[in-house]
């Protein structure tokens, strides 16, 4: 029993992350709790690692007869060299923080950049599609009523997440509507 119970810790610890594990994606409806964890692990770990993310890929060049070329390998310095890692670095995080399923769709991106905006277009969708997203969860939070049978503790965690999501999906309400919206859920008794 013991050895089941830490087997699902573990399984969780992946997708959860820790300060020395990387969270896993793991599936589509995942995928915003994911992109605030993962900025802020590799924020966390080192910032220069974001940076290249946030940033067009790193391109060794030099001047040649007037003319901007790309440097030969072979001709690097350290700091050229310092420079390709960073930017490898930050592929290599993102890659790994994929589940082996969602990476066999990504494996074409060779620069964190490309990698996290084409994992943002996947599945968060164009703007036609974050709208529709917010439309349903509008509709969500304006429908929220008590479940008959359900303990207050499970509406208010179901409140919670409904709360979050929106706010993750740019969603904001005032505190006093969010309030009120709360207590006229409650059941009667």
């Amino acid at each position: 029993m013991e050895s089941q119970s830490q087997t699902h810790f573990q399984e969780l610890d992946v997708v959860m992350g820790t300060t020395t594990r990387i969270s896993r994606l793991m599936s589509a409806d995942g995928f915003p709790e994911w992109k605030y964890k993962i900025k802020k692990y590799i924020k966390m770990k080192d910032f220069k690692i974001w940076k290249c993310i946030i940033k067009d890929p790193v391109r060794i060049t030099t001047t040649v007869a007037g003319q901007v070329v790309n440097k030969k390998i072979e001709n690097y310095i350290d700091e050229d060299f310092e420079s390709v890692e960073e930017h490898e670095k930050a592929l290599a995080i993102l890659a790994m923080a994929l589940s082996p399923d969602i990476t066999q769709g990504f494996r074409e991106y060779t620069s964190a950049k490309a990698l996290w905006e084409a994992l943002i277009e996947v599945y968060e969708g164009n703007e036609d599609m974050r709208e529709s997203h917010q439309d349903m969860l509008r509709q969500r939070f304006n429908m929220f009523n008590y479940v008959p049978g359900e303990s207050l503790e499970a509406q208010l965690q179901r409140f919670t997440t409904l709360n979050t999501e929106m706010i993750v999906a740019g969603i904001f309400y005032t505190k006093s509507e969010i309030k009120k919206k709360l207590l006229n859920s409650l059941p009667k008794s």
